[in-house]
C-alpha cells in the first residue's frame, strides 16, 4: 500500500542546512516528501553531501550558497529556489553564531555579527518568503533555550539574539494570521554538534543542568521541526516551544 507523506508536494526552504542541525532539518523534511532547497557559507562538500543522500533516497534537494549575513544574498536564495522547485511552503530561519565572551571583551563586530545572522536574516528570509507563500505556510526559527536561561557568564549577546527571535516570533504571527501562515519558534537546549559536542569542556557541566543529563540529538530537533511544518500543527502559532532534557525546567 502506498504511504502519502505528510510533506508530499510541499517546498521548503532551510537558511543554514549544510551540517548540525540545519542539516538534521533538510533530510527530515526530505523524507517526510518535501523538496529542499538550504543554504550554506562554506561547507561546500558537506553541502554535496546532504544533496546526495537526499537524491539517492528518491528526493530532492537543491544546495545555495548565500550568507546569512549579506541581505541580498538571502533574498537571491529564496528566488532562486522558487525559481526553481515552482513555489514554497516552509522557512526554516536556521542559520546561527555563536558568540561568546564576558560583555567588557566582546566587540562591536561581535554584536553586529550575531544581530546580522541571529536576527536580522530571520527578518530578510522571512519577509522575502511571504512573498512567494500561499495560504497555510508555515515560518519556523530556531532559537535557543538562552533565550530564558543563561547559567554560565560569557552569553549575554547570544541570549539577548535569541531573546529577540521570541518577540519577533509573536509579531510575526499576528502579521500573517489572516493568511494562514504559521510562525513559531523552537528552542533547543544542549545538543550534539560541532557548536556544542557532547564531549566538550563545557559537556558535563551541562549536563548536570539537565533532568535528562544527556545531550540532545539533531534528529530530535529535526522531529520537531518535522511537526511544527506538517498538517497536524495548523493550530500552532507565536509560540516559543523548548526542547531541552529538562535544562529550563
Amino acid at each position: 500500500m502506498l504511504t502519502v507523506k505528510p510533506l508530499s508536494g510541499h517546498v521548503a526552504f532551510v537558511q543554514g542546512g549544510s551540517r548540525g542541525i540545519g542539516a538534521a532539518i533538510v533530510k527530515r523534511l526530505a523524507r517526510d516528501g518535501a523538496a529542499v532547497a538550504f543554504t550554506y557559507v562554506s561547507s561546500a562538500s558537506q553541502a554535496e553531501e546532504v544533496v546526495a543522500t537526499i537524491t539517492a533516497a528518491g528526493g530532492k534537494a537543491l544546495a545555495i550558497r548565500a550568507d546569512s549575513a549579506d541581505a541580498a544574498a538571502v533574498q537571491h536564495a529564496i528566488r532562486q529556489s522558487v525559481t526553481h522547485f515552482g513555489r514554497l511552503d516552509i522557512l526554516v530561519n536556521n542559520a546561527g553564531v555563536l558568540v561568546w565572551g564576558n560583555i567588557e571583551e566582546l566587540t562591536l563586530d561581535d554584536l553586529d555579527r550575531t544581530l546580522a545572522v541571529n536576527i536580522r536574516s530571520v527578518f530578510v528570509a522571512s519577509q522575502e518568503a511571504t512573498r512567494h507563500m500561499s495560504q497555510g505556510g508555515r515560518i519556523i526559527n530556531i532559537g535557543s533555550t538562552n533565550a530564558d536561561r543563561i547559567p554560565m557568564a560569557g552569553g549575554s549577546v547570544y541570549a539577548m539574539s535569541k531573546s529577540a527571535l521570541v518577540g519577533l516570533t509573536k509579531g510575526m504571527a499576528r502579521d500573517l494570521g489572516p493568511r494562514g501562515i504559521t510562525v513559531n519558534n523552537v528552542q533547543p537546549g544542549p545538543v550534539d554538534t560541532d557548536m556544542n559536542p557532547a564531549d566538550g569542556e563545557s559537556a558535563e557541566q551541562l549536563k548536570g543542568m539537565m533532568a535528562l543529563a544527556r545531550y540532545g540529538k539533531d534528529e530530535e530537533i529535526a522531529s520537531f521541526v518535522a511537526y511544527l511544518a506538517g498538517p497536524e500543527a495548523g493550530y500552532v502559532t507565536g509560540a516559543s516551544l523548548t526542547i531541552d532534557g529538562g535544562f529550563s525546567a
